[in-house]
Order: structure tokens, then sequence, then C-alpha cells
């Protein structure tokens, strides 16, 4: 009996997350006296996937079907289900990310498993399984217990630490039949090029209504290219709706939910279907006028001040450390 971790990639490479949680996983096996075992979907080449074994991978079943190239979450489902099958997995991580929300509930159903999303923390008991999650779009947190046989977790980004445990991990082809899912049609979506993601950004500068017009995005874009590579800019709802800002920069409940390391929420009010969808965050940073502004409430650092402002000398004091 083995952990079985689903390690994303993203167009074929891995990042923090998979790393976050191989480490749960690899702290999860240690309360069950057992090894973890690394499930990769798609094209990813050999030389990464031996990294996964820094972080406790003892073998990586590499499951390279054609028809898995493209996220389809019935094919990633029966993947996961008959590698979980393959190696006799009693637990199943996963990141609590859209594909692995797309596709948890479906082997969820295959395995006749317990699912508990967005996991913050280690199983406090294996007899009986208990572990904390977040719940009511992280407004609460529950103790969540899973009488199944198999259990499924997705932990939440930035809720773990990252603890190398170097194995000698074996890559090992696994091969599945993937069915035809004649029914459905591939759409291809293009992406902004040159631009990170607000998913995979570890940093985001985000704008709401207090920036009052689409051009003064523009010193906002000129924070996040300061710094640096790992940082983008986002916005809340009304900003999307006016359409200053693209929908890809959407973040918030109804939008993209997101977990950077550091979060600007700039002329943000902080209405709670933004909160919902930004406090997993590890550090946020607000900037308001209102001091009775309820983005306040979840910040660990506030500024009240415009931000007409205050961005021009935080831009500059960036522009001098950096230049240090």
């Amino acid at each position: 009996m083995s952990v079985l971790v689903y390690t994303e990639n993203w167009e074929g490479k891995f990042k923090k997350a998979t790393y976050e949680i191989l480490s749960y996983a690899s702290e999860i096996a240690k309360q069950l006296n057992t090894d973890i075992v690394a499930l990769s979907i798609g094209n990813v080449d050999d030389n990464e996937l031996k990294i996964l074994g820094n972080y406790g991978a003892v073998k990586v079943l590499n499951a390279n079907n054609e028809k898995l190239h493209n996220f389809n979450s019935r094919a990633y489902a029966t993947a996961i289900a008959e590698a979980v099958k393959n190696i006799d997995a009693k637990v199943i991580v996963m990141g609590n990310t859209y594909t692995a929300r797309a596709t948890a509930p479906r082997v969820a159903v295959k395995l006749n498993a317990g699912l508990v999303p967005g996991c913050i923390a280690l199983p406090k008991s294996t007899t009986p399984f208990v572990v904390k999650n977040k719940a009511y779009s992280g407004k609460a947190f529950a103790d969540t217990q899973v009488n199944a046989d198999i259990k499924i977790l997705t932990l939440n980004q930035n809720s773990f630490k990252i603890i190398e445990n170097k194995k000698d991990a074996a890559i090992e082809a696994f091969n599945v039949e993937i069915p035809n899912f004649d029914n459905e049609k591939i759409i291809e979506v293009s992406k902004a090029q040159g631009k990170i993601s607000v998913n995979d950004a570890e940093i985001l500068v985000s704008g709401g209504r207090g920036l009052k017009a689409a051009e003064n995005f523009k010193m906002l874009e000129e924070m996040a290219e300061i710094l640096g590579p790992t940082a983008t800019t986002a916005c809340s709802r009304p900003i999307t709706d006016l359409d200053w800002r693209p929908h890809s920069e959407h973040v918030g409940q109804t939008g993209k939910v997101v977990a950077p390391n550091l979060y600007f929420a700039i002329g943000i009010s902080g209405a709670i279907q933004h909160l919902a969808g930004v406090n997993a965050s590890k550090v946020i940073v607000a900037i308001n006028t209102d001091k009775d502004a309820p983005i306040f409430e979840a910040a660990d650092y506030g500024i009240i001040g415009d931000a007409f402002e205050v961005m021009p000398k935080l831009i500059e004091e960036l522009k001098n450390f950096k230049n240090q």
C-alpha cells in the first residue's frame, strides 16, 4: 500500500505547488509507515520526472498517452483511478487546482472514495482518518473524518512547506487505456505570451475601482515589472465588468482563486466574494483611502491613503532597493 500523488505539470514543467503536495504526501506516508508514488500525466521529460524523487517519491508512473496530452477531466480521472488500483493506494494527494477540482470528484466516484477538498494540515489522526480543511469558501475550518477505505485529499497552495526528502525515484511507463469521448469537443484557448498567469504568479499587484480609470493600471503594470518575472497584475470583478482589464486577470470567488506569496490590493474595498478568492495568499498588503474598508481586516499590512500618492512613492522605493 502506497500514497499516490498526482503531480500536475505546466507545459512539461513542475512548479512549487507540485513540490508542496509531494512534501505533504511524504509526511502522510511517514504517518502510515509507507512510501509515496508519483503519477505524472502528459509529456514530461525524464530529467524533470527525476526531480520528483527529491521530495520523497520512490517511483514515478509516467502516463504519456497521446490522449492525455490535452487536459480532459474524464481521461485524467481514468488514469488516476487506474494508477490507484495498480499500486493499491489508500490515500491520493492532489493540489487544489482547477485541474484537480475538475478531476478529483470523478476519481472519487470511480473508486467509491472519500474526498476532502482544500486541506491545510496533516491528518490529526489516521485511525480514524481526520484532516483539517477549509470550508465555506475559506471562511471556516473543518475537521473532516473520512470513513471510506480510499481517501482523496486536495491540498491548498501555500498550506505546507517544501521539505526535501531525497529518493532515487524509478521512472516507470504507465500504460493506461483511455476511451474515446466522442461527445466531447476540444476548444483551443490561446495564452498570453511573455506574461505569467495569475494562477502561477508568486506576486500579484491587483487593482479595484479605487483606481478610477483603465489608464491608471499602468502604475500597477510598472510595479509588477519591477517586482520581477514571477509578478503580474490582477483585478477585482468590477474592473473586468467595466472592460478596464481582461477577464483572465479577474481574481475572487467568481474569478480565479489564487494563493500567491504576496498580494497587493490597491483600491479594492474587499467584498466577501473577492476575499474568498484571495485569502489563501501568504501576505496581503492593502492600500485604500477608507479606513473601514473590509480589506484591512484580511490584510497583514495596510496603508490608509490615496493610491495615486502612495503608489509612485512605493514604486520609487522598489526601484531604489532593486538598484542597490
